[in-house]
C-alpha cells in the first residue's frame, strides 16, 4: 500500500497542520512499498535507455518520468511525448518550445534525446534526480486526493519559483502563469477572479492580472514573487478564497457572469478593471 497524506483541515488551518507535518507526511509516504519498487525500477533501468523511443517502450518507466514532471495523465499519448522529446529543444520551432505548457520542455530538456550523444540518462546520478521529483510530484497528488486546494499551495514555491528565474520579460512570465493551469487556478483564486476570465482576449487578461497583482501586493511584476513572503501571501490568499468560494456555490457562479459582462463591456475601450 501507498501511504495516504493526512489533512484534516481545509484552508490556513490545514496548511497549518500539513507544513508542521510535511517532512514526517513525505518520509512515510517515500517509505511506502509501491513507491519504492517504482524508484527502485526506474533507477536500475533508467541508465539502459537510450531514445525517446526506448522510454515510451516501457510504460512503467514513461508512468515515472511523467509522474516527475506533473504529466501523468500523459501516459497514453505516447506518439506526442516521443515526438516532444526527440525534438531538440534549441530549436524555437521544436514541440516543446512552441507548447505553452512548459513542463514538456522542462522535461525534453532533462532527458537530452534531442540535445545531447549520449542523452542525460547515461549519467549516473540522473535516476536519483528524476526519482526525486517522482515522489514530491506524487506525494502531492496523494494530497490532491484529499485536497485539491492542498496540491496547489504544495506546487506553489515551485512552479513560480522556476518561471522567476528564468531570462524572460514580464510579459511572457505572465503568459506563462496564464497557461500554467495549477498557477492559474491560484492567481485566479487569489485575485477574486472568475474562471471566466480566461474568455476574454489574451491581452486584456494580462492588463487585468498585472492590476490586481498591483492592488494586493503593490507591485504589478511576476518577479516580486523571487521573495518567499510574498509567495507565502499568495498562498494564504488562495486558501482563504478557497474557503470562501466552497460557501458561496452558487453566488460565486454568479457574480463570475456578471463581472466578465462588465469586463467585456471594458475591454474595447482599455477601461478599469472592475472590482469582484
Amino acid at each position: 500500500m501507498t501511504y495516504q497524506p493526512v489533512v484534516p483541515f481545509s484552508g490556513i488551518g490545514g496548511w497549518a497542520f500539513l507544513s508542521r507535518t510535511r517532512e514526517a507526511q513525505q518520509e512515510a509516504f517515500d517509505n511506502s512499498a509501491a513507491i519504492t519498487r517504482d524508484t527502485a525500477y526506474f533507477e536500475e533501468k533508467i541508465g539502459s535507455i537510450t531514445s525517446a523511443e526506448d522510454l515510451v517502450g516501457d510504460r512503467r518507466l514513461l508512468r515515472i518520468a511523467l509522474g516527475a514532471f506533473g504529466l501523468d495523465s500523459e501516459i497514453d499519448s505516447k506518439f506526442f511525448i516521443r515526438k516532444t522529446l526527440e525534438e531538440t529543444t534549441f530549436d524555437p520551432k521544436s514541440l516543446s518550445n512552441r507548447l505553452s505548457d512548459k513542463r514538456y520542455l522542462e522535461m525534453a530538456k532533462a532527458f537530452g534525446f534531442g540535445d545531447l550523444d549520449p542523452p542525460n540518462t547515461a549519467l549516473s546520478d540522473f535516476g536519483a534526480k528524476i526519482t526525486k521529483l517522482f515522489r514530491e510530484r506524487q506525494f502531492e497528488v496523494a494530497v490532491g486526493e484529499q485536497s485539491e486546494d492542498m496540491r496547489l499551495a504544495l506546487g506553489l514555491e515551485r512552479d513560480l519559483g522556476k518561471l522567476v528565474d528564468k531570462d524572460m520579460s514580464d510579459s511572457a512570465a505572465w503568459y506563462t502563469v496564464m497557461a500554467t493551469q495549477p498557477l492559474r487556478i491560484v492567481f485566479e483564486r487569489a485575485f477574486g477572479l472568475p474562471t471566466v476570465v480566461g474568455t476574454l482576449d489574451i491581452d486584456r487578461q494580462l492588463e487585468i492580472f498585472r492590476g490586481k497583482a498591483e492592488a494586493m501586493f503593490g507591485d504589478t511584476s511576476v518577479a516580486q514573487f523571487a521573495d518567499p513572503d510574498r509567495i507565502d501571501e499568495l498562498r494564504r490568499t488562495f486558501l482563504a478564497q478557497s474557503e470562501l468560494q466552497a460557501t458561496g456555490g452558487l453566488a460565486q457562479s454568479t457574480r463570475g457572469s456578471a463581472a466578465l459582462a462588465l469586463l467585456q463591456q471594458s475591454s474595447g475601450a482599455g477601461g478599469l478593471i472592475p472590482p469582484f
